[in-house]
């Protein structure tokens, strides 16, 4: 299989981990490859040619609307019919790249930005410069666009994005007495560090009013995306790319200072439970609905679950994440659409997608997934702006979203599994003190950037 230096780039790498997830990703990927994923130049007999849409979307809105959508393309474009493939996040990253390897790519492929970087330097994804119709390029902001720019290419079409957000306990939030915050004026760390203590009661204490057992519930299993992407609001960046192209990872006062809240927060407030640092976003919903937590931070998206499974009466709120010296400032990794270097039906690919984003069509998949879209047109659609929901507080955050720190660093899928996610919650648990967590994210770091670098 070709590899491909972009440029400025570098050599590509990474050989012998792509070797070790072929056999990791085998088992996962066989129903795939043989279900959707057949080889061939996607033509038929008849000249009609079949592109296979590999999509992501896993909520049944969401799975619904894209369905939808194929079936409306095939309906309008008897010639290019577009077969629906199902893949998972959870497996996606080795999925394809044994499909990649393998020559059974789907055509289109759903993806996240922060996915991309070593697909693209790898030669494996199309350069879309000059396929994308001037509407959808127009339409995204130049913010979003940069999270799918690798060199001197564009490797995918950002689509959804989903700011964090605090999702809180109305009844106990009102009864507390504190400065409830806004999207004008959210709350600094230090407030928020604040309002958790005034909003917490203390472990085996009866919660009185306006307080529950802890004031936030941390749901950290995944640490290193929400880390990253909140410290974008105090200035933090850790990644930087050199005067030779090479990036390297720096730990700063501006990146430790959210870690430090939230470790603070679990280890010294005792305002944040321990217990669910372990956790997914879903664990925590039963304790938030039973008034052990008064706010989770969550993705946007989360508000799908909470109608879905809070009791009768349960009154909750979206509120925005606190700010730093940048603002309310997050780093955002949106959904991408991007197309098959192999595939040879390259300019039928990106027709499909400009179907999929035109403007009607992405606030369609927007709600599907109860996310928000890029593009301005359909950001600017009044059902995104509405009180309910919380749907007004989301769609206002959105100009604060910028590309999260490691969207073109290669080797971050490695650094994120090995190094960071393992030394951020041993820190948050307070097994290490700050000094190991900023040598271990440096010193190991580097040295898995350094491989990929070559």
């Amino acid at each position: 299989m070709r590899t491909r230096s972009l440029t400025g780039a570098g050599t590509h790498a990474g050989t012998g981990r792509r070797a070790g997830a072929r056999l990791v990703a085998a088992a996962a990927a066989l129903g795939l490859l043989l279900t959707g994923c057949s080889g061939g130049d996607g033509g038929s007999p008849d000249g009609r040619i079949t592109l296979r849409f590999q999509s992501l979307a896993w909520q049944d809105e969401s799975v619904q609307v894209n369905k939808e959508l194929v079936k409306e393309w095939n309906a309008a474009h008897p010639d290019v019919r577009v077969e629906y493939v199902q893949g998972s996040w959870d497996s996606v990253h080795d999925q394809l790249l044994t499909s990649f390897e393998g020559g059974e790519a789907p055509d289109i492929i759903h993806d996240a930005s922060d996915d991309l970087a070593d697909f693209a330097y790898g030669g494996y994804l199309a350069d879309l410069e000059g396929l994308l119709p001037d509407r959808l390029r127009r339409d995204i902001p130049e913010r979003s666009w940069e999270t799918t720019e690798f060199g001197d290419g564009v490797y995918g079409v950002p689509f959804l994005q989903e700011p964090r957000v605090l999702i809180a306990n109305k009844k106990i939030l009102e009864a507390s007495g504190v400065r409830i915050p806004t999207v004008e004026k959210p709350w600094t760390w230090a407030e928020f560090r604040s309002a958790t203590k005034e909003l917490t009661a203390g472990e085996g204490r009866k919660p009185g009013a306006g307080q529950a057992e802890y004031g936030v519930a941390w749901p950290l299993k995944d640490p290193v995306s929400a880390t990253l992407n909140l410290s974008r609001s105090t200035g933090g960046q850790l990644f930087h790319r050199g005067a030779d192209d090479k990036v390297t990872i720096r730990y700063t006062e501006a990146d430790a200072e959210v870690p430090a809240v939230i470790h603070d927060q679990v280890n010294s407030d005792g305002s944040a439970s321990g217990a669910t640092l372990g956790m997914g976003g879903s664990d925590t919903l039963p304790g938030f609905f039973g008034g052990n937590y008064a706010m989770v931070p969550l993705g946007f998206s989360y508000r799908q679950q909470i109608i879905q499974q809070a009791p009768k009466g349960f009154e909750w709120t979206v509120l925005p994440a606190p700010a730093g010296a940048d603002g309310a400032t997050q780093g955002v990794s949106p959904q991408t659409l991007s197309v098959s270097e192999d595939t040879p039906h390259k300019k039928e690919a990106v027709a499909f997608i400009d179907f999929l984003l035109q403007p009607g069509n992405m606030v369609r998949l927007a709600q599907g997934d109860w996310m928000l879209p890029t593009g301005t047109a359909a950001l600017a659609d009044p059902s995104l702006h509405t009180a309910k929901h919380g749907w007004g507080t989301g769609a206002a955050l959105a100009r604060e979203l910028l590309p999260a720190p490691a969207q073109s660093v290669r080797g971050y899928p490695e650094w994120k599994d090995k190094v960071a996610t393992p030394a951020l919650q041993e820190y948050y648990s307070g097994a290490i003190d700050r000094a190991e967590l900023e040598k271990r994210l440096v010193e190991d770091g580097n040295l898995v950037l350094a491989r990929y670098q070559r």
